[in-house]
């Protein structure tokens, strides 16, 4: 309720009886029952105004002093609104449908178009019901009004809130001052794995196992200083009965303030959110796809500048590594290339040809001048590898970091390896050997699309040593 004065409205006298309508002597240090009564009507934010059983205006606040101008003095004694609050044509039919409530049971609501004092019309909305007397009987009529844009204007923002909290596409969540939430909609409800009633009044760390920091974060923000001026775009992990998701929601975030107070009183937040994952997971497959692409592409030009074409395989490992993995191994199979394929006789025995650098970052190198097998134990995923002629993945697994090390070791890779892809190198039918590259615990573990990365990668690369082998015996 806004704040008022209390001047600016008169209880009158009942016009029948010529008894008052006041409600006794005031107790010392205490407000008046007039004065209380001028204090609540003026305080409303609605224009309100009273009829006798006569049909003459006893009451007057200051909300229909504002919208039509007529003050208090001049409104209250007067017989309805005939020859001042409406135009003569008008007037028998807005008394009566006025008056009709007196007689009507619960309230009536009706359009008129009022005069304001300097001669304007406005259309305005009320709402009349029955004022009883002592005995039960109608003594008269009470009329809130308002102006109909007004009043559309709330209806408008009442639906729209029940809209969006009922039938939105999106996800719509009222997050309070305490940054849990309050009200959600079906569509977010659906989104968090929970019913619309659970979630309420829960913290986010209950619904979000990964991105509830920038969440909360971005809800304070707002909360202190007001919306941002794009939606953001925000990975989470959701926690549901069915395990945690990862998901992509473009959020965007109002401050909610209450319309009551003199100054702005935060309320809380409304989040709404829309899922993207779909979308920024394609576009992501997409640019990476762009990028690998061009790597494939810019080292087939660098391979063709090589005089020596164990070199140019090199290029080939250097290149494919740019994001993709953190070491890089070409082994070659012992003794040659093997071309009976899987069902060849005898264990399969590798040579190191070419490894990424052990410490700071430099092009791969060329090590298989010894000759020396690689110890690697049986099996090994590059032996399997070799044996099944088809690619193979490999995991340290969710250990602790001591563990994934003694993991890396005993396969003869870098101690911060723990994920492997092993690519065969195959050409004219034959195996040569394969490419192994590793991933340290900051990057995600191998998944198909690498594969077949991998897979391309390891054509070219064979090429280039078949080709070197053929050099070689000329």
């Amino acid at each position: 309720m806004r704040g008022r004065g209390f001047q600016g409205v008169q209880v009158s006298a009942s016009r029948r009886s010529g008894t008052t309508d006041e409600l006794g002597p005031d107790e010392p240090g205490e407000p008046g029952g007039s004065d209380l009564l001028a204090a609540l009507l003026d305080g409303m934010d609605a224009a309100l105004c009273a009829f006798d059983a006569d049909g003459v205006v006893t009451h007057w606040n200051r909300e229909a002093e504002r919208i039509l101008g007529w003050t208090a003095a001049e409104a209250v004694g007067r017989h309805g609104f005939a020859g001042w609050a409406v135009r003569s044509a008008d007037a028998e039919d807005v008394q009566a449908r006025l008056m009709s409530a007196m007689h009507a049971p619960g309230r009536q609501v009706h359009e008129f178009a009022l005069v304001t004092k300097d001669g304007g019309r406005v259309l305005v909305r009320t709402q009349s019901a029955a004022v009883r007397g002592p005995d039960g009987k109608p003594a008269g009529v009470y009329c809130a009004f308002s102006e109909v844009h007004a009043q559309i204007d709330l209806e408008r923002s009442i639906a729209l809130s029940e809209a969006l909290f009922e039938d939105a596409s999106w996800g719509v969540v009222l997050v309070d001052a305490d940054l849990r939430p309050a009200l959600v909609n079906a569509h977010a409800a659906r989104a968090l794995g929970v019913g619309r009633t659970s979630v309420l009044g829960r913290p986010l760390g209950e619904l979000l196992a990964q991105g509830v920091e920038e969440l909360e974060a971005a809800l304070t923000h707002v909360l202190g200083e007001g919306a941002p001026p794009a939606p953001a775009e925000m990975w989470v992990t959701v926690r549901g009965p069915e395990g945690e998701r990862r998901r992509c929601w473009r959020s965007g975030f109002l401050r909610l303030a209450s319309p009551l107070a003199e100054e702005p009183v935060p309320l809380g937040v409304g989040w709404v959110f829309e899922d993207v994952t779909e979308a920024k997971q394609g576009e992501q497959e997409a640019a990476l796809l762009r990028f690998r692409t061009s790597q494939l592409h810019r080292a087939a030009r660098a391979a063709a500048e090589c005089e020596d074409p164990a070199e140019a395989a090199t290029v080939h490992l250097d290149f494919a590594l740019a994001g993709f993995a953190d070491h890089a191994l070409v082994d070659r199979v012992a003794g040659g290339p093997r071309a009976e394929g899987e069902g060849a006789p005898g264990p399969v025995r590798l040579v190191r040809l070419a490894a990424t650098p052990a410490g700071a970052p430099g092009p791969s190198l060329l090590t298989g001048a010894a000759g020396l097998p690689v110890r690697y134990p049986e099996g090994h995923p590059a032996l399997r590898c070799v044996e099944r002629a088809g690619s193979v993945r490999a995991d340290a697994g969710p250990v602790p970091a001591e563990r994934a090390r003694e993991w890396a070791l005993e396969r003869q890779w870098p101690d911060d390896a723990v994920h492997a892809l092993c690519a065969v190198l195959r050409s004219r039918g034959r195996t040569l050997g394969v490419v192994t590259f590793l991933r340290a615990a900051g990057r995600s573990r191998f998944e198909r699309a690498d594969t077949a990365y991998a897979e391309d990668v390891a054509v070219r690369i064979a090429t280039a040593l078949d080709l070197a082998e053929a050099v070689r015996g000329r």
